[in-house]
């Protein structure tokens, strides 16, 4: 498993490929054809231009925010990590080329890598309450089989975030399954849930969910539509942000979502998930809890996601609030929205509607 060089699909066409250079770093160029009537991936880092592009060392370890986005994290990563050892190799060997071979074609979003790698091809039928079952047994380090654990990195091996996941399909559609992390309580999925509901009454975009067997949080991938795949790009691919310690204020993501969008209600839509965020206590806002779509003309506002009662690093927002990430008020939320350009009356009525519907919490 010796990657130098990966080629990047999306939509089904060749977009670019990938190359590692001496000093360790990732390269990547266009595709002629792509550049002739593609879009760019990576608007701010990787212009539609031909030239080879080459990462900077950090926060990325060398790579583009953009294939960061593709690689998984947290339990993803565990899974991973937990087979690559069972087939003989070292984690800590296998480079991000490599990495990407392995999520292939399955990985978030629409971009795809090939070749493609498999570390397992076994399917085995597991209900939920047997998934639930397996995922705790890899938390706690206990001995699984590799016939189970390659159901496990199949079903959820591309996920990001900390909290076990598993790719499904329901009524033939594509959902998000979770279940807890180690540190949740057990009836985390129905806080989420809850907050899912909330978010919706609060006027936020957030898609379809359901609580599967009473406690069991499910929600349908809006990366996925009628059977294609739209091209998602989080804060911290595009802004080359780190999600793993505070890096931005939602400022920067208020003008990020104009300037990429070009149009003021998606920034409006950025501002109204702020005001949820912070009026529901949701301080684990990280970099990678913000996206972008682009729906094949045109670049959104992604819908919200992740979002339940969090107390975040510290106490304090991973995004903050015009320079506050322990204590914020409106004052620093309207702050927020007049820096970024946007209409106050419309920012205030935004504000007021969050307000009402989260007086229930």
């Amino acid at each position: 498993m010796k990657n130098n060089v990966i080629n990047v699909f999306c939509h089904g066409r060749q977009a670019g490929r990938i190359a590692r250079t001496r000093q360790g770093l990732l390269a990547f160029e266009y595709d002629s054809a792509w550049l002739a009537d593609g879009f760019s991936i990576s608007p701010f880092k990787l212009p539609l231009e031909k030239k080879v592009f080459v990462a900077p060392c950090s926060p990325f370890d060398g790579n583009f925010g953009v294939f960061n986005d593709s690689l998984p994290d947290g339990w993803g990563r565990l899974l991973i990590d937990r087979l690559l050892l069972k087939k003989g190799f070292n984690p800590a060997e296998v480079s991000a080329l490599d990495r990407l071979a392995l999520v292939g074609t399955g990985g978030i979003g629409a971009l795809e890598y090939r070749p493609e790698e498999e570390l397992g091809t076994s399917e085995i039928d597991l209900s939920l309450p047997d998934l639930a079952k397996q995922v705790k047994a890899v938390l706690s380090e206990q001995e699984v089989t590799g016939e189970t654990l390659s159901e496990l990195v199949r079903l959820g091996g591309s996920s990001g975030g900390a909290r076990p996941k598993a790719f499904l399909k329901i009524q033939g559609e594509d959902w998000i399954v979770k279940f807890p992390a180690a540190s949740d309580p057990d009836d985390i999925g129905r806080q989420e849930y809850r907050y899912s509901l909330l978010a919706r009454q609060a006027g936020l975009d957030f898609p379809e969910t359901r609580l599967l067997e009473g406690r069991y949080f499910a929600v349908k991938r809006f990366d996925r539509r009628e059977g294609s795949k739209l091209h998602l790009l989080s804060a911290s691919g595009l802004l080359d942000a780190s999600y793993r310690f505070p890096s931005l204020d939602y400022r920067d993501l208020l003008l990020a979502a104009l300037k990429l969008t070009r149009d003021y209600r998606e920034a409006e839509k950025m501002f109204r998930l702020m005001c949820f965020n912070v009026l529901a206590h949701n301080r684990d806002d990280h970099a990678k809890n913000f996206s972008f779509l682009h729906d094949g003309r045109r670049w959104l506002v992604s819908p919200a996601y992740d979002l339940t009662r969090a107390d975040g690093l510290g106490g304090e927002h991973a995004t903050a609030i015009d320079g506050e990430g322990k204590n914020p008020t409106e004052g620093h939320i309207l702050a927020v929205a007049a820096k970024a350009g946007l209409d106050p009356k419309k920012s205030k009525k935004i504000l007021a509607a969050v307000k009402d519907a989260l007086r229930q919490l």
